[in-house]
C-alpha cells in the first residue's frame, strides 16, 4: 500500500469473511463489564488535579504550595510548581509501569481475568489508604498501591476486549475501556465539584475510587476468559464452547483454528520480551512504543491532570476553574462516542490523522492567545477566557475520537499470541512511563515554558500526525489472528516481514534459546 493513503492496507481478508457468527448479548455484557476497569484509570486522572487545588488539601499535606497560592505578586504560570505536589501525581504512573510488566506473566499464563481482578484488589486498597491518609508517606502509599491497579488493569483489560469482540466490531467494542476511562475522569470532575468545599471534601472525592476498583473486581470475578487464552493454557474445548457462545453459532470452525495455530505458535516461546526483540516483531514492537507515548505527548493528561490548576493559573476563579474543568471532561466522555461508530466504518488512520490536524491547530491558537493577551499578574479578559475554554474543549474533542481510544485501541490489537502479553504489557509501560515524566516535569515546564507549552505539544502532534501517515497501516477488518499480513504489504515494514504464505502460522520462529523444545 502506499504509505500515504488514507485507505486500507492491501490485505487479504478472506479469512475474515470466513468467521460466521453475530454480535450476541454475551459479548455486549462481558465488553461492558471488562471496560470497568478503564474507569479506574480515568477517575483517577480526573480526580488529581481536582483533589491538588483544593485549599483544605494543600493546607494539611502542602502548606509551601498553599502558601504560594495565595502570594499575589507570584508568577501566573509557577503558582503551584513544587515537585512534591507532583510526585503526589506521578508516583502512581511510576508504580503502574513497574505493575505492568509484572502483569504480563500473569496475564499470559493465569489469563486475563486473573489481571483484571489483581488490578481492582489493588485499586480498591489503594484508594481505602488515600482516603485515611494522615501524612505524605501514607498517601504516597496509597498512590503506589493504586499505581499497581492501574498497570495489571491496563494491560490485562485492552487485550481481553480485543480478543473477545468480533473481527468486523473490534475497534468499537475495544473503545469501551476507553468511554469507561473518560466517563470517570468527568464523574470525577463532578465529585470534586461538590467537594470542593467541605473541610474533608478530598477525603471523600479520593476514597470514591473504591466505587470503581469493586465494580472491576466483581466483573472480573464473573467474566467468561477469552477463548484465545483458554486455548494458550490448553483448554481447547473449553476455548471452543466460549467461542461458540461469544458468536452465537457452533459454526466457529475458521476462527478457532486460527487461534489454535497461534496458541501452537505461542506456547513454543518461552520468553515473550525477548522475543518480541527479534527482527520480525519490529513493525510491533515500534508501535508499541510510539503509540502510547504520542497518546500522551499530545498534552492530554497535562490538561486533564491539572484542568482546575491550569485554568486558575490563567486567571480563572476557584469556581469557574472547576466548571471549566467539568466542562472539558464531558466534552472527552462524549467524543469516544464518535470514534466508536466510526472506527470501523472509516478506519483507524483517517481518525487519528484528522484528530492531529485539529490538535495541532487548537494548541496554537491557545498559545496565541495567552502570549499575547496574558502575562504575569494578569487574567484574560472574559471573552478570551471563553475562547480559551472552547479551543482546549475543541482539542479534547478531538483527542476523543481519535489518539485517546486509538493509543490503545491499535496497539492492542496488532500483536500475535506468541507476544501479546508481553507487547501490550511494553505498551503500557511506555503510557505510565510518559505520563509519569509528563505529570512530575509538567508543573515545572509550565512554569518555565509559560504559553510556549502549548507549542511544545503541538510540535510533538505534528510528529505524530506525520508518523501515522507514513508508518501506520490500516487494522480496520483484519482478523486478529492474521494481522502480521498488514506488515507484509506495507511499502516500509515489508522490508523487516519474512515474506511466507498465507495458509502458514503468522511468525513462525526458528528453535533457539527464545524457543522451547518440542
Amino acid at each position: 500500500m502506499a504509505g500515504g493513503s488514507f485507505g486500507p492496507a492491501g490485505v487479504a481478508k478472506e479469512r475474515a469473511q470466513q468467521y460466521k457468527g453475530r454480535l450476541t448479548s454475551y459479548v455486549i455484557i462481558a465488553c461492558t463489564v471488562a471496560a470497568v476497569g478503564g474507569s479506574i484509570f480515568g477517575y483517577d486522572v480526573g480526580i488529581s488535579g481536582g483533589v491538588t487545588s483544593m485549599d483544605t488539601f494543600l493546607e494539611k499535606f502542602f502548606p509551601t504550595v498553599f502558601v504560594k497560592k495565595t502570594q499575589a505578586h507570584e508568577s501566573n504560570y509557577c503558582k503551584y510548581e513544587n515537585q512534591g505536589l507532583a510526585a503526589f501525581t506521578s508516583s502512581l504512573y511510576l508504580a503502574g509501569l513497574v505493575a505492568s510488566l509484572m502483569a504480563s506473566p500473569v496475564t499470559r499464563k493465569f489469563g486475563r481475568r486473573t489481571s483484571i481482578i489483581c488490578g481492582g484488589l489493588s485499586f480498591l486498597t489503594g484508594a481505602t489508604l488515600n482516603a485515611s491518609a494522615i501524612n505524605v508517606a501514607m498517601l504516597l502509599l496509597g498512590r503506589i498501591m493504586l499505581g499497581v491497579g492501574i498497570g495489571f488493569g491496563n494491560q490485562a483489560v485492552p487485550l481481553y476486549l480485543s480478543e473477545i469482540a468480533p473481527t468486523h466490531l473490534r475497534g468499537g467494542l475495544n473503545m469501551m475501556f476507553q468511554v469507561a476511562t473518560t466517563l470517570g475522569i468527568f464523574i470525577a470532575n463532578m465529585i470534586n465539584f461538590g467537594t470542593q468545599k467541605l473541610n474533608w471534601g478530598w477525603r471523600l472525592s479520593l476514597g470514591l475510587a473504591a466505587v470503581p476498583a469493586l465494580l472491576m473486581t466483581v466483573g472480573g470475578i464473573l467474566l467468561p476468559e477469552t477463548p484465545n487464552s483458554l486455548i494458550e493454557q490448553g483448554k481447547k474445548e473449553k476455548g471452543r464452547e466460549i467461542l461458540a457462545k461469544l458468536r452465537g453459532t457452533k459454526n466457529v470452525d475458521a476462527e478457532f483454528e486460527d487461534m489454535v495455530g497461534a496458541s501452537e505458535l505461542s506456547n513454543l516461546i518461552k520468553n515473550p520480551f525477548r522475543n518480541i526483540l527479534e527482527k520480525r516483531n519490529r513493525p510491533e514492537l515500534v508501535m508499541a512504543i510510539c503509540m502510547p507515548m504520542f497518546q500522551i505527548l499530545t498534552g492530554v493528561n497535562s490538561i486533564l491532570f491539572y484542568a482546575p490548576v491550569l485554568f486558575q493559573s490563567m486567571g480563572f476563579g476557584g469556581n469557574a476553574s472547576l466548571y471549566s474543568s467539568a466542562l472539558t471532561g464531558a466534552v472527552l466522555a462524549s467524543s469516544t462516542f464518535i470514534s466508536i461508530a466510526t472506527v470501523d466504518k472509516l478506519g483507524r488512520r483517517a481518525l487519528l490523522i484528522s484528530g492531529g490536524i485539529q490538535m495541532i491547530t487548537c494548541q496554537v491558537i491557545v498559545a496565541i492567545i495567552l502570549g499575547v493577551k496574558f502575562g504575569n499578574h494578569q487574567e484574560l479578559s472574559k471573552g478570551y477566557s471563553i475562547l480559551v475554554v472552547v479551543m482546549i474543549c475543541l482539542f479534547v474533542l478531538a483527542f476523543g475520537w481519535s489518539w485517546g481510544p486509538l493509543g490503545w485501541t491499535v496497539p492492542s490489537e496488532i500483536f500475535p499470541l506468541e507476544i501479546r502479553s508481553a507487547g501490550q504489557s511494553i505498551t503500557v509501560a511506555v503510557n505510565l512511563l510518559f505520563t509519569f515524566i509528563i505529570a512530575q516535569a509538567f508543573l515545572a515546564i509550565l512554569c518555565a515554558f509559560e504559553f510556549g507549552i502549548f507549542l511544545f505539544f503541538a510540535g510533538w502532534i505534528t510528529i505524530m500526525t506525520i508518523f501515522v501517515y507514513f508508518f501506520l497501516p490500516e487494522t480496520k477488518g483484519v482478523p486478529i489472528e492474521k494481522m502480521v499480513f498488514i506488515w507484509k504489504k506495507h511499502w516500509f515494514w515489508k522490508k523487516l516481514v519474512p515474506t511466507k504464505g498465507e495458509g502458514e502460522i503468522s511468525n513462525s520462529v526458528e528453535l533457539d534459546e527464545n524457543v522451547a523444545e518440542p
